[in-house]
């Protein structure tokens, strides 16, 4: 990614961008008075500034910082939730796209005796349910006693494996520290592709029931998601960030902002991409990029409808051949590779083709280097990572999570904006400077 902004910074050293990057995660911390004059003249003095403190204090909200961990086996992305009685953790795969939290209540140890049902008749089930039901109907229905008492049912959906059920039932639990959250209990079944130990998904999109959305409810604080992956372990927080006077802050301003598009139909994230650009060459596509770029968790490499991805691979293969890149025979899911020897490095990964992604206005890139480019599947051979989606695939564009890796990311659904940070690696940094035992990755939800 790419961005004119905090290039000064690029020349800073590890040891610093993991400290600037504790600080960025940080969760706000309660201004006090550490000490108060005595006298009763400064009473008037100390109201104001007790005032003062209440307001800064009201402004930065609490936030809920995440670890996030990556399945080698599967490539997806993982996080960690106690919850119930008796407290139990588990791992749940991370998904931008979804609309709820799922979970296996079955692969409970001990059943949890604070899991209170929803009922079919209340307001819950109804705003849950979404668009699956039209509200005169669920209306009419209430009519009927025996409907009342019913379970709301709801459905539930594995994204990595396109698998959907419709005999969820939609409970609610206390989440560690103090969080009462809706989630669907699903079949067992359902776990089906999901990481190994995994027990069900995390859905953060802009539906009113998805976890994000009761994570910010619940915390009374800005509709934002800051999401940080690498191939080891991240963070995602929700919520407020640093203070524009911590350290860290830098990395924020940094960000380049582009619109998030607005669909009624559809609550993922996606953003506009107007043309491609490979070396600073534009490329030709058959028709225009239309239909927007989802960005994706759980899809593992950028997917391109066949048109689209025929002509940009016969781009990045030309440039690749100027750079004297010899081209092997394809590894799957790849469709383009080439032999490693010879193929230069920096802190940005290979010394590949550069690709521009231009958003609103020629001004406005994400630029990807060969670390996000590129993926090594031999010592020999490595890949282009950016597939063939399919002829008819629902988004003609999804950015994969290996092209976010590394990359600061944040979600700001209140202003309906994501900004982005050009490569980590140039801070000579990267998403898993956060390590065990740092401040945000001791916190649970």
């Amino acid at each position: 990614m790419d961005g004119d902004k905090g290039r000064d910074h690029e020349k800073s050293t590890r040891g610093d961008s993991t400290s600037t990057f504790s600080n960025l995660f940080q969760l706000p911390t309660t201004l006090t008075l550490s000490a108060m004059a005595s006298s009763s003249l400064l009473l008037p003095l100390s109201l104001t500034l007790l005032s003062l403190l209440s307001t800064l204090s009201s402004a930065y909200k609490s936030s809920l910082t995440l670890p996030v961990t990556k399945d080698d086996s599967t490539h997806q992305y993982l996080t960690s939730l106690s919850y119930g009685t008796p407290v139990e953790s588990a791992n749940f795969v991370l998904d931008l796209a979804g609309s709820s939290l799922w979970i296996d209540c079955a692969s409970r140890n001990t059943p949890s005796s604070s899991l209170a049902p929803i009922f079919h008749r209340s307001v819950r089930c109804l705003t849950a349910k979404g668009p699956e039901i039209e509200t005169h109907r669920w209306l009419s229905s209430l009519a009927n006693p025996v409907d009342q008492d019913q379970a709301c049912q709801i459905s539930a959906e594995n994204s990595v494996t396109g698998k959907r059920v419709a005999e969820g039932e939609l409970v609610e639990d206390l989440f560690e520290p103090s969080h009462q959250l809706l989630f669907t209990c699903s079949p067992s079944l359902l776990l089906n592709g999901l990481a190994t130990g995994a027990k069900g998904m995390v859905g953060l999109d802009r539906s009113r029931t998805s976890f994000s959305s009761q994570i910010f409810h619940s915390l009374g604080t800005q509709r934002k998601i800051t999401l940080c992956l690498s191939p080891s372990s991240g963070v995602v927080q929700f919520g407020n960030t640093a203070q524009d006077s911590q350290p860290g802050s830098e990395i924020l301003r940094s960000l380049t902002f582009t619109p998030l598009l607005t669909n009624p139909d559809q609550t993922h994230p996606s953003i506009s991409v107007n043309s491609v650009k490979i070396n600073g060459k534009k490329v030709s596509f058959d028709a225009p990029l239309g239909g927007g770029a989802q960005l994706s968790t759980v899809v593992p490499y950028t997917t391109l409808q066949t048109s689209i991805y025929a002509n940009f691979e016969s781009a990045y293969s030309k440039a690749a051949s100027v750079l004297n890149m010899t081209r092997v025979d394809p590894v799957s899911p790849f469709g383009l590779c080439f032999a490693s020897n010879g193929v230069g490095s920096s802190q940005v990964g290979p010394n590949v083709p550069v690709i521009d992604l231009v958003l609103q206005s020629e001004m406005v890139k994400w630029s990807i280097y060969g670390r996000n480019s590129m993926v090594q599947v031999s010592d020999d051979v490595m890949c282009l990572g950016f597939v063939d989606g399919g002829e008819n695939p629902r988004n003609p564009i999804v950015i994969g999570g290996y092209q976010l890796e590394d990359v600061l990311v944040q979600f700001d659904f209140d202003t309906s904006m994501v900004g982005f940070s050009p490569s980590l690696l140039t801070r000579h940094a990267s998403c898993s400077d956060f390590k065990s035992g740092s401040d945000a990755r001791s916190v649970s939800v």
